[in-house]
């Protein structure tokens, strides 16, 4: 099974998430691609995978981050036929909607007919090692959700 493990990341937060998400995938043995968001051509690449993974920080008050929108712009005309995702970010629990840019994929993503495998991830600022139990955590509750379905 191939899995896509994209995403933005401006101070590394978000990257270092994708990290420990590739790594946890890799030691239960799936294929994985990681992606930096900026390097996609087009939003249907995704769909190329069995899965995947998207993360993105939070940009103000629960916008999507700049350089996330041609791809969201291109999600909103996909149909993604219970394609299965898992969202995942960083944010910064100060501001009124913590990770807020991930509810608004989530919706995004299920009004297009894709299916979540697990609640969105939301980490403070940068990941340490406790949030890494619950990386890992969060990545076996989408691994039994793939299990399930197959």
């Amino acid at each position: 099974m191939k899995i896509a493990v994209v995403y933005a990341s401006m101070s590394g937060n978000t990257e270092a998430i994708a990290e420990f998400i590739t790594n946890e995938l890799i030691e239960n043995n799936f294929e994985v691609d990681l992606i930096d968001m900026l390097s996609l051509k087009s939003a249907s690449e995704i769909l190329d995978y069995n899965m995947a993974f998207i993360g993105m920080y939070t940009w103000g008050d629960g916008d999507y981050p700049d350089e996330c929108l041609d791809i969201i712009e291109e999600l909103e005309e996909l149909e993604l036929n219970q394609f299965p995702f898992a969202l995942f970010g960083s944010g910064d629990t100060s501001y009124p909607e913590f990770c807020g840019a991930l509810d608004h994929l989530q919706k995004l993503l299920i009004k297009q007919g894709g299916i979540m495998t697990t609640e969105p991830l939301r980490i403070h600022l940068n990941p340490n090692k406790e949030d890494q139990v619950k990386i890992n955590e969060y990545v076996q509750q989408a691994i039994q959700f793939l299990s399930l379905g197959s």
